[in-house]
């Protein structure tokens, strides 16, 4: 690439990373026209060019690709255990619609672990749970640990919160000081249940709004309690009311906690809740659930 004007050599090496193949809707899925694996992983030894032969489909190579696939077999491969650790993390950070970063950020924290090699005999499926819960929050993007627990191959509440408290430890012991995790807001999980909820966009802005307002009192409730609340609130004061079981399972936060989060949030409704969105008339009519 040249410049027209004073002939600077402005790059010298053009790479085309778009696909050098084009796909038709009539041809077959099975034929991969791909000649490249994928990219490299700095977190491994070989930094993932590995090969590996893959069992034969026919029957003209069994033998050769058997006595390959046997050779393969016997040679010790250290970064097995990583490789697996990385695709069920990258399968639970699917499922949760998380961003390649986060991703990448778990990885992270789990090589950290398993480098110091005294996660040996604990559940691996909570502590690579809990690797996400912690990237998510790293990463301002945290996710509650129902939604990673749905996630999580069976890994329980409790665990993954073991699991976490562990990892924080050892990373702090690697480290020589504290693990930065990132302060959680009601407003953080505000977007994803009002989507799971279905709420109109002037509806959401209420809830965001009120979730905004409420950051100034002091109201002793977990964030997700006090999204819950809110959503519940502004819900009851639309059109599209909904019942406190919805809110419930869209939010994963339990009905009686959903109440009294309720109660707390009542005294300062007229300062919280939006002018725009419901006046004093519509508050004092407001039921509790």
């Amino acid at each position: 690439m040249v410049c027209s004007e004073c002939g600077l050599v402005l790059e010298s090496h053009s790479i085309d990373e778009t696909s050098e193949w084009r796909t038709f809707a009539n041809e077959s899925g099975d034929n991969d026209p791909v000649r490249v694996g994928g990219p490299t992983n700095p977190l491994l030894s070989d930094g993932g060019l590995s090969t590996v032969i893959s069992k034969p489909n026919g029957t003209t190579s069994d033998f050769l690709t058997s006595s390959l696939g046997r050779w393969q077999s016997r040679g010790s491969n250290s970064d097995r255990s990583l490789i697996l650790a990385f695709k069920a993390i990258g399968v639970m950070s699917d499922r949760l619609g998380l961003v390649a970063t986060i991703k990448d950020r778990a990885n992270e924290i789990y090589k950290k672990v398993e480098d110091q090699k005294s996660s040996r005999g604990r559940n691996q499926d909570a502590i690579l749970a809990a690797c996400l819960y912690i990237a998510c929050r790293q990463e301002d993007k945290p996710r509650t640990v129902k939604e990673i627990c749905s996630v999580a191959n069976g890994a329980t509440k409790k665990e993954i919160g073991r699991a976490k408290e562990y990892i924080v430890k050892q990373l702090e012991l690697e480290m020589g000081q504290s693990v930065e995790m990132g302060t959680i807001h009601a407003g953080d999980f505000m977007r994803r249940f009002c989507s799971n909820l279905g709420m109109t966009n002037q509806t959401v802005k209420a809830a965001q709004e009120a979730v905004k307002k409420s950051e100034e009192f002091d109201i002793r409730r977990s964030p997700i309690s006090i999204a819950a609340a809110v959503i519940y609130i502004v819900t009851q004061l639309s059109d599209d009311k909904k019942p406190v079981k919805d809110v419930s399972l869209a939010t994963g936060v339990a009905e009686g906690t959903i109440r009294n989060s309720f109660k707390d949030l009542y005294p300062y409704l007229s300062k919280i809740i939006p002018s725009w969105y419901a006046q004093g008339q519509d508050l004092k009519n407001l039921s509790s659930p």
